[in-house]
């Protein structure tokens, strides 16, 4: 973070300050919320959980060399008090992305939001210094601890921002105002919490309507395959930059196909010229993902062929999302689980088998959460889907959700041994452990609370006899 007094953080967060004996001790260091992460000069924010106290470990940070707390009551040590720890937090993003001064790029979407947030980051640091979201902090508390990480170096920060409801999206573009917004699809996620398609398309296009006009920059990256989101260009004065595959688009691309080990190449057009892309990531729903970096950064000045080539070299930057990695028996184990919901589900069904040409395919898949009314039809389109692609084996891992997934399976012809319904992820990683030959490819992918990223360690421990070569 850029250097400030205590007292200058008092002031922006309306706080009270206990037990500082010098108010022009600087904050050197990062704002944290881990007492792990704390260290010399840093500020630790204390959140009270449902498991822990933060309040508890004050003394703990302190002595790691953090010079206060920011609390919401006095905790013995150097501490700015205040009546709301997660207002104050925003409080402080908004004054440090203010006085910065930083390009703010900020996206969202039902699906793709952190793979695409990576692939915005790494084509932009080719061109400045880029801060991003790790991971899939993207909430009310992570948005504004990644813009906290910013230096007066920080050309560009890249923002994800999630939504679980009309508003807070709203609220996030009110802490780190974006001038440059992409929204990339409206899909399932989170849809038994909003109550409609309609609801969630009402709730993404809050970011277009933050963005500055165009005669102040901003700039609205819209999907212009995805309806939804592509009528979102009237609720906005900003620029609009469509991108996609439609002819439309102003960012799209051509000639799309799927290289013998599932990854997509393409021809990048821009406004600027024409470039071609072969991606190292895996599936072609991430021709989608890179259009919608792509529009952002020719709108940043970047030429096709600089685009081009980022794009061509960028990786996977965060854990659990499609990541290969073969055995040396030569079983490739794709780790898809840190989430799911049915756009990002039947892509990674469609990766496999694009992957798995010539190969056995395993589709080890468990409960899609949060789908409301639309759970069962849901998880029965995904078992069809798997069959339709021709699967080699459907694994059913877990509860009703699993046991719809495996009836879609059994209602679109898969009546013998090509789908299995297991109780659990140690049942699914025994089965496989048993049946598994040298070459098969296994996908894994469920929504994070079921925890599938267990079934692909324990492949991996499994051939990890030599080393494992991971793509």
């Amino acid at each position: 973070m850029i250097t400030l007094s205590l007292a200058e953080i008092a002031e922006v967060v309306g706080g009270r300050m206990h037990d500082i004996p010098d108010a022009s001790t600087e904050v050197t260091g990062p704002v944290v919320r881990d007492s792990r992460e704390a260290g010399p000069g840093s500020l630790f924010v204390a959140f009270v959980g449902e498991r822990a106290d933060g309040h508890d470990f004050a003394a703990q940070v302190v002595e790691a060399g953090a010079v206060a707390v920011l609390g919401s009551r006095p905790v013995g040590v150097p501490a700015i008090v205040v009546d709301d720890v997660q207002a104050a937090l925003g409080a402080l993003a908004r004054h440090v992305v203010r006085r910065l001064g930083t390009t703010l790029v900020a996206l969202t979407g039902s699906a793709g939001k952190t793979s695409t947030k990576d692939l915005i980051a790494q084509v932009l640091r080719r061109k400045a210094p880029t801060v991003f979201t790790p991971g899939s902090m993207n909430n009310e508390v992570g948005l504004p601890l990644t813009a906290l990480t910013a230096t007066d170096e920080t050309k560009f920060l890249v923002l994800e921002m999630g939504a679980r409801g009309i508003g807070h999206i709203r609220y996030l573009c009110e802490l780190t105002p974006p001038k440059i917004g992409a929204v990339l699809n409206v899909g399932s996620a989170h849809i038994g919490e909003f109550g409609g398609r309609e609801q969630i398309a009402q709730a993404k296009g809050e970011l277009v309507e933050a963005l500055p006009p165009a005669e102040q920059g901003g700039a609205a990256i819209l999907n212009a395959d995805d309806p939804l989101v592509r009528a979102m260009a009237s609720r906005t004065k900003a620029k609009v930059i469509l991108f996609g595959e439609s002819d439309e688009a102003d960012v799209r691309a051509e000639n799309v196909r799927l290289t013998d080990t599932g990854q997509p190449s393409f021809s990048l057009h821009t406004p600027s010229g024409a470039s071609d892309v072969t991606m190292r990531l895996y599936g072609e729903h991430h021709v989608s993902n890179a259009l919608a970096a792509a529009a952002v950064a020719h709108e940043l000045g970047m030429s096709a062929d600089e685009i081009a080539t980022a794009l061509s070299e960028a990786g996977s930057l965060s854990r659990w999302r499609m990541e290969v990695t073969e055995r040396p028996d030569g079983v490739t184990v794709v780790n898809d689980a840190y989430n799911a919901n049915p756009e990002s589900t039947k892509a990674a069904l469609r990766a496999l088998v694009a992957m798995g040409k010539g190969r056995r395919t395993w589709a080890v898949l468990g409960k899609m959460a949060e789908l409301g009314d639309e759970a069962l039809a849901e998880h029965d389109a995904v078992g069809r889907l798997a069959v339709r692609l021709n699967v080699s084996k459907l694994v059913a891992v877990g509860g009703r959700e699993a046991q719809w997934l495996q009836l879609g399976a059994y209602n679109e012809g898969s009546w013998g041994e090509e789908s299995v319904h297991v109780s659990d992820a140690q049942a699914a990683v025994d089965l496989l452990r048993s049946e598994l030959r040298p070459g098969d490819v296994v996908l894994v992918k469920a929504s994070r609370s079921v925890g599938l990223e267990s079934v692909a360690t324990a492949l991996l421990e499994t051939g990890a006899e030599g080393e494992v070569a991971a793509r």
